[in-house]
């Protein structure tokens, strides 16, 4: 969906971007409250895409509201249903439409905040390569009985190579990808850890500042396997299992050379000559991270700062917003921002997602000012 309000004389355009798509539930009967009816409780907004990124979308429309469609400067709205799907038509559609989107500042309004009265702009994200790893033993099923011991199941296999992705201290051990540092301060642990509902005595992976480990260094996790159920499960040896394997890139790395790492580690870690391949998954995103020196992010600062309360702090992020890089290499002269309206209790993309309401008053706030801050 994209909309246009031209810009007044001598005034700048601004692109504002946010998307509407969500994640699936990853079960409703874990939820709280149903994942598509909004509940509000606490002063949060619970309902799936309530922070990621409905919540950006009615930033947008809030602010243009607030300006009776008539706002400052110009302003194209552009919003997409398939970020979560890794936008794979977006590039086309900028290339189609360059003169339609043409800019001078983008807002992307779909990252967050460390506080819900801190403001943030994000200014590294990490990359990300899926790729889908299949590991085969037998021809068919095999008696587990009659046969195990001298032969291998597959499902044993896989894992003994999905274990080869991690050394003993939780680092990946992919060899070949950029290992980043920042000098940004560090979150307090314990905190942390209540954040993402961490269990007691479960240990955080790697080493270095948790912001490090974070936001500049590369991560990898299995985040499925095709494997029989545990409730359909028989005495055979079962002769093939895969799993979908995730490597987030640190910035500065290149997807397709961290693809051919990733390929090529586990291919080495297959045990007792199984047979493997491994194939590209849906998920690639360039790394992405910016320079905030300028007009238009002197101006968010100050924006930001009034609306919040609270001086702007720049923050990285370890997830992926792939059509970012395009965005800047389609259009190399506009500033980008990267903004949101999430907090670390928002729960992106997990049960009980939510928006803290007060948090996105401000964010809406900051955006109007930002414009404001823009016009001649």
């Amino acid at each position: 969906v994209i909309a246009h309000w031209p810009a007044p004389p001598g005034a700048p355009t601004v692109l504002l971007y946010a998307h509407h798509d969500v994640q699936p539930t990853g079960g409703d009967a874990q939820w709280t409250t149903p994942p598509f009816e909004p509940t509000e409780r606490s002063g949060r907004l619970y309902g799936r895409g309530a922070a990621d990124d409905k919540a950006g979308v009615l930033t947008h429309l809030a602010v243009l509201r607030a300006y009776e469609g008539r706002p400052p400067v110009g302003v194209t709205l552009f919003v997409e249903g398939e970020e979560e799907s890794g936008s794979p038509t977006l590039t086309a559609l900028l290339h189609a439409h360059r003169d339609l989107l043409n800019c001078d500042v983008i807002i992307i309004a779909d990252s967050g905040n460390p506080a819900v009265d801190v403001p943030a702009l994000t200014t590294s994200l990490r990359g990300l390569v899926d790729v889908v790893v299949e590991v085969s033993m037998l021809e068919r099923p095999a008696h587990s009985g009659v046969f195990g011991g001298p032969v291998g199941d597959a499902l044993t296999a896989l894992c003994r190579t999905l274990a080869a992705l991690h050394d003993e201290h939780g680092e990946v051990a992919v060899p070949g990808l950029v290992r980043g540092t920042t000098s940004s301060p560090d979150v307090d642990e314990a905190q942390f850890r209540s954040d993402v509902s961490l269990l007691p005595g479960a240990e955080l992976l790697g080493t270095g500042s948790i912001v490090e480990r974070a936001w500049q260094k590369p991560a990898v996790a299995v985040l499925g396997i095709d494997a029989p159920r545990v409730a359909e499960a028989s005495n055979v040896l079962v002769p093939r299992a895969r799993a979908m394997v995730s490597l987030r890139l640190a910035p500065g790395d290149d997807t397709t050379t961290a693809h051919k790492a990733l390929a090529e580690h586990l291919t080495a870690h297959v045990p007792w000559g199984a047979h493997v391949s491994v194939t590209p998954g849906a998920g690639v995103a360039e790394p992405f991270s910016l320079t905030t020196i300028g007009a238009a992010y002197d101006a968010a600062r100050r924006a930001f700062s009034a609306a919040y309360g609270n001086a702007v702090v720049e923050t990285g992020m370890g997830g992926s917003i792939p059509f970012i890089a395009e965005f800047a290499r389609t259009f190399p002269g506009a500033a980008v921002l990267v903004t949101g309206v999430g907090d670390p209790a928002s729960r992106w993309h997990g049960i009980d997602e939510s928006l803290d309401l007060a948090m996105f008053a401000r964010g809406t706030l900051a955006e109007a000012l930002f414009l404001a801050e823009l016009a001649p």
